[in-house]
């Protein structure tokens, strides 16, 4: 008899890119995709909390990261790698995306068909409508920026559409906070529900931007008590 809890290897090419992860547990999808920088593995304890309370959970290197190879320079790929794990899933995936990870989510599912595929959404620490010289200084300050100025030129770039995506999505959505160490603040989560008026939110304590590392537990528990009914409300037809 298989373990489900142990972590199974999960493999996709992309046109441009192989995208390697793994999978553990059994039940409702949950994808993670992480922040950039980070690896998958940054969501290991998220990932044993929501095993055990019945998810079955996915996560891979995001191109450029970790295992995965593949450019790293515009938001689109990344959406469209969001995409290629989205289709490899049955319908009524979980999608939790923190910084990078929540807007690769929110561009992928800008495609009806794409989010036709998706219960719900979890925005870790993230929101669409991003300001340029708080990202930027942000990055700089945490010594990422130069290493990522295409991309972040790009993303910011794709404000205007992030938005738009935000203000047209007819799924769950659930924003958490990380605490006083976050970036995101009480104006960026007002603009978000105005977009969104029937997102939640929720902060943690303790945690700065990267929740994942700060406060994975906590997480975790956030995440499968606000996502518990999300996956009966989509469609499970079709692949």
């Amino acid at each position: 008899m298989i373990d489900s809890t142990v972590p199974r290897a999960r493999r996709i090419a992309r046109p441009d890119a192989v995208l390697r992860g793994e999978e553990a547990g059994a039940g409702p999808a949950v994808l993670l995709l992480h922040a950039g920088g980070e690896r998958r593995r940054v969501w290991t304890p998220v990932v044993d909390v929501l095993v055990d309370a019945g998810f079955r959970c996915v996560a891979f290197d995001q191109r450029g990261h970790g295992g995965s190879d593949g450019s790293l320079r515009a938001l689109a790929p990344c959406a469209e790698d969001v995409a290629a794990m989205l289709h490899a899933e049955p319908p009524g995936c979980v999608l939790v995306g923190a910084s990078l990870g929540g807007l690769a989510a929110i561009a992928a599912i800008g495609d009806p068909v794409v989010r036709a595929r998706v219960a719900g959404l979890v925005l870790v620490d993230v929101v669409p409508d991003l300001e340029p010289h708080r990202v930027r200084g942000f990055l700089a300050a945490s010594g990422l920026l130069d290493g990522y100025t295409e991309l972040v030129d790009d993303i910011l770039a794709q404000v205007p559409r992030l938005r738009q995506v935000t203000a047209e999505l007819d799924l769950p959505v659930l924003l958490v906070r990380g605490g006083s160490g976050s970036p995101v603040t009480d104006d960026d989560v007002d603009r978000l529900l105005r977009l969104a008026p029937h997102a939640t939110v929720t902060r943690i304590s303790g945690a700065g931007h990267l929740v994942a590392r700060d406060q994975p537990v906590a997480l975790a528990e956030t995440i499968a008590a606000g996502i518990t009914e999300w996956p009966a409300r989509r469609p499970a037809t079709g692949n």
